[in-house]
């Protein structure tokens, strides 16, 4: 007699009887049959991003609600081993910030708008360069790799190794600048004073220029590449020049992407402290004495991080306000459009 070894799938195991465990899987099928298809859809984008959002209130809303804790303390170098034991100091710390008859508030306010006059100039001249680059680099000629590639070494450079060699090349004695100002070109009397006085101010404009620009340049350089050429032969057709195209084709769609740009490049600028830090050091030139490196030396050089605290979050609000405010008036001249 001869036995057959073919059997039917599962036929050699044993049935799971009504009370013993159940198969191995079964469990988390059976609960995964229990949640609805619908509901594991709207859920696992949520649990995707679930350790971003931890990482992100980890490292910085935990530190932010702390720094709004500390500006309501009379926090100086007293309280530095026990600083949850410094005097409440209420509003105080804001009322002196905001006192601009006092002296603290005559120079919060003075930074305040050294630092609007500096953003403005900066992130204009930075969107300039970028987009006159990302126009003159849209059509194809040799030589244009290596071209992209050279705009970008300032951008792709550490802020610390391209602000120091800017620090030296503005030296008054030995820098390159004044050599080739004043002794290549004649173009000064004497040596001038880049990084104190009244130079200062321009000095960190061309630095952080300098810096910015790549960044603007290839944001635009990349929404170039979503306009179509028909929309540019078809406005040559109709007879418009190189600068009508530009009005005409070139800045419109563009639109999208120059509102976040700007938005970006003024939220960096804004808030830039490695800059100022490593072209002046810790006590900056009263022309170019932005409010990071106001707020670093009432926090850490006069040692009144109650002081400090508020003068940051009095910052945080303006930037909220100004970021609202421009959102609403974007989104609103879209839908208009």
């Amino acid at each position: 007699m001869v036995v057959s070894t073919t059997s039917r799938p599962g036929a050699g195991r044993r049935p799971a009887s009504p009370g013993g465990p159940p198969p191995p899987g079964g469990l988390r099928r059976g609960i995964a049959d229990r949640v609805p298809a619908r509901l594991r859809r709207l859920a696992l984008p949520y649990l995707l991003i679930l350790p971003a959002v931890l990482l992100e209130l980890l490292v910085h809303l935990v530190p932010m609600v702390i720094g709004i804790g500390m500006s309501f303390l009379k926090l100086t170098q007293f309280f530095l081993r026990n600083w949850s034991a410094a005097p409440s100091a209420g509003l105080g710390n804001y009322r002196v910030a905001v006192d601009f008859d006092g002296a603290v508030g005559r120079s919060l306010l003075h930074s305040f708008l050294v630092t609007v006059a500096f953003t403005v100039l900066t992130v204009g001249l930075s969107w300039l360069l970028g987009i006159c680059g990302a126009v003159l680099m849209q059509g194809s000629f040799r030589g244009r790799a290596v071209l992209r590639a050279l705009f970008l070494v300032p951008y792709a450079l550490p802020v610390y190794a391209g602000v120091i060699t800017w620090s030296f090349l503005l030296q008054r004695d030995s820098g390159l600048v004044n050599h080739v100002l004043v002794d290549q070109l004649h173009l000064f009397g004497e040596r001038p004073f880049w990084l104190i006085g009244s130079n200062s101010f321009v000095s960190l404009i061309v630095v952080c220029v300098w810096r910015s620009w790549p960044f603007a340049f290839l944001v635009l350089m990349a929404g170039l590449q979503n306009i179509s050429d028909d929309l540019y032969e078809a406005a040559a057709i109709d007879g418009a020049g190189w600068g009508r195209r530009l009005r005409a084709v070139t800045l419109p769609m563009l639109r999208p992407v120059n509102q976040v740009l700007v938005l970006v490049l003024f939220l960096w600028t804004f808030n830039d402290f490695n800059t100022p830090y490593v072209l002046f050091g810790k006590s900056a030139p009263h022309e170019a004495d932005l409010i990071s490196i106001h707020i670093y030396q009432s926090s850490f050089v006069t040692w009144n991080f109650g002081s400090g605290s508020a003068m940051s979050v009095l910052l945080l609000l303006f930037l909220l306000l100004v970021t609202a405010v421009y959102l609403v008036a974007t989104s609103r001249r879209r839908s208009d459009a």
